[in-house]
């Protein structure tokens, strides 16, 4: 098995296991500024299945979205109270980070 297949297999694990967290009720109608955080939510699983699906390979424009909603989380994180909410974003930052860190370089 290569390097690219290990990272594939484990990050759909992870993403496995993140799936089954129900979304905090906290977060249902969060906003910090002008993000909602269900949308960050749904714009980073789409970027990780279509990244999963294609092998660990996303196209240009999800490759910015989800550089985008990484930043994006970044800023949220910290604003949000509720322990249970915050370590819900922190995982799914994680899981943004580890596809972004497995993309090809873009320059």
């Amino acid at each position: 098995m290569n390097e690219s297949t290990e990272q594939v297999q484990t990050t759909d694990r992870l993403w496995q296991e993140f799936r089954q967290e129900p979304f905090p009720d906290s977060l249902r109608h969060a906003t910090f500024g002008d993000t909602h955080v269900w949308l960050l939510e749904l714009d980073i699983a789409g970027c990780v299945l279509r990244w999963l699906d294609n092998s660990g390979t996303l196209d240009s424009k999800n490759s910015i979205l989800l550089q985008s909603r990484i930043e994006d989380l970044d800023r949220v994180i910290p604003d949000i109270n509720d322990p249970v909410g915050a370590q819900y974003c922190q995982r799914l930052h994680q899981l943004a980070v580890l596809v972004s860190r497995n993309l090809p370089s873009t320059k």
